[in-house]
C-alpha cells in the first residue's frame, strides 16, 4: 500500500511540474467559499467561478473558505489591480486566528502595491502557535506584471513542509525542524482572500499611501482549488477526507529546485534569515546560503550587512481582525 501511495505522489509531482495541476478539481466560488466582509465590494461573476474583490474609500473586502483544512494543496489564479497601487495589500492566505486568538497559525501570500511605474512585490510569511514576535517574511519581485493577466499562486502544506508556488515554480520551501516545535503551523486553518489598506507599512515602509483617486482597486480571483483534508470544527484534528492527501506534493523535484534557486537568485529582495538588524542570530529553521547572503548584502548593506550577535528583533503583528479592521 505504501509503495502504491508513493507512486501516486510521484505521478502528481510529474503532472505538477508539467503545469498540469489544473487537473485537480476546480470549484465554483459558492462550492468552496463564502463572503467574509466588504458588503457590495465583493462580486461573484455570472459564471460562478470567478470573483472580484475591491477596495475603495469605504471599505475593502474578502472571502473565506467554508471548511477548515488540516494540510493540503490550495491554489487560485489572481489578476491584481493596475496603475497606482501604493499602500494596497491583496492577500491569499491560511489562518485560524478566529479560533485560536492567542496561538494562531498562518501561511501568507501578500501582494504589496506600488507607485506608478514600479512593480508589485510579493511577500510570503508563516506563523505557528502565535509566534508573531518572529516574523518569517521573504519578499520578491516577479518576472511578469501580475496586473496584466491571471497567474496561479499555490500553497502546499504537509505535516513537515510548506512550499509556496507561483505558476508552476516553487519560490520558497519551509521544512519543519525539531527546534521550531510549535512555530510550524500545525492546526486546522481556513483559506482567506482579502484586499485592504496597508498604507502604514506596505509601500516603502508607509512613505506612499493609498490614493483613493484611483479607486476602486479591484483584485480578480478564479480557478479555486481546495484540495486537502477538511476537518469538522467539533473534532478539529480528525480528517474527513484523508485520501485526498495522497496527491499533495511531499517534496521538491530536482527540476523544481533548480527553478526555485534561479528565481531566488534573480528576484528575492528580502529574507528574515539574513536581517541582522532584527535577528542577531538567525532563527533555528534558517539554512544560511552564502551566495544568498552575499547578494542580499549588496542589495541592502544596512539591513543585511551586520555581524552575528545574540538578541531578538520585533515584528509587526497582523491578525485576521487587523486585516479587516484596518480598512
Amino acid at each position: 500500500m505504501k509503495s502504491y501511495l508513493g507512486i501516486l505522489t510521484f505521478v502528481f509531482h510529474v503532472l505538477f511540474v508539467s503545469g498540469l495541476s489544473r487537473n485537480l478539481p476546480i470549484l465554483s466560488f459558492d462550492e468552496g467559499y463564502s463572503h467574509l466582509f466588504g458588503n457590495d465590494n465583493l462580486m461573484v461573476l455570472k459564471d460562478g467561478k470567478s470573483v472580484h474583490i475591491s477596495l475603495d474609500e469605504r471599505t475593502g473586502s474578502g472571502f473565506i473558505s467554508q471548511d477548515l483544512y488540516l494540510h493540503g494543496f490550495f491554489s487560485t489564479s489572481i489578476k491584481l489591480p493596475a496603475d497606482y497601487t501604493a499602500g494596497v495589500v491583496v492577500a491569499f492566505y491560511m489562518s485560524n486566528g478566529d479560533i485560536f486568538e492567542k496561538n494562531h497559525d498562518e501561511i501568507d501570500f501578500e501582494f504589496l502595491g506600488n507607485i506608478r511605474g514600479k512593480n508589485w512585490r510579493i511577500q510570503t510569511n508563516i506563523y505557528g502557535n502565535g509566534s508573531t514576535n518572529v516574523g518569517r517574511e521573504e519578499r520578491y519581485g516577479l518576472w511578469f506584471d501580475p496586473s496584466e493577466d491571471f497567474h496561479r499562486y499555490s500553497i502546499s502544506w504537509t505535516e513537515d513542509q510548506i512550499v509556496f508556488y507561483v505558476d508552476s515554480v516553487p519560490i520558497r520551501e519551509i521544512k519543519r525542524t525539531e527546534e521550531m516545535r510549535g512555530d510550524f503551523p500545525s492546526k486546522p486553518m481556513s483559506l482567506y482572500a482579502t484586499i485592504w489598506d496597508g498604507s502604514d507599512w506596505a509601500t516603502n515602509g508607509g512613505r506612499y499611501r493609498v490614493n483613493y483617486k484611483y479607486a476602486p482597486y479591484i483584485a480578480k480571483f478564479s480557478e479555486f482549488v481546495l484540495h486537502g483534508c477538511a476537518v469538522d470544527p467539533l473534532y478539529q484534528f480528525k480528517c474527513e477526507a484523508a485520501p485526498t492527501l495522497d496527491s499533495i506534493p511531499s517534496g521538491i523535484t530536482h527540476e523544481q529546485r533548480m527553478k526555485m534557486e534561479s528565481f531566488r537568485k534573480k528576484h528575492m529582495q528580502y529574507s528574515y534569515c539574513y536581517d541582522h538588524s532584527r535577528y542577531k542570530v538567525p532563527p533555528s529553521e534558517c539554512v544560511i546560503n552564502a551566495k544568498e547572503a552575499e547578494r542580499l548584502r549588496g542589495f541592502d548593506p544596512v539591513t543585511f550587512g551586520g555581524a552575528h550577535h545574540r538578541g531578538k528583533g520585533h515584528h509587526r503583528t497582523r491578525s485576521i481582525q487587523a486585516k479587516a479592521s484596518s480598512i
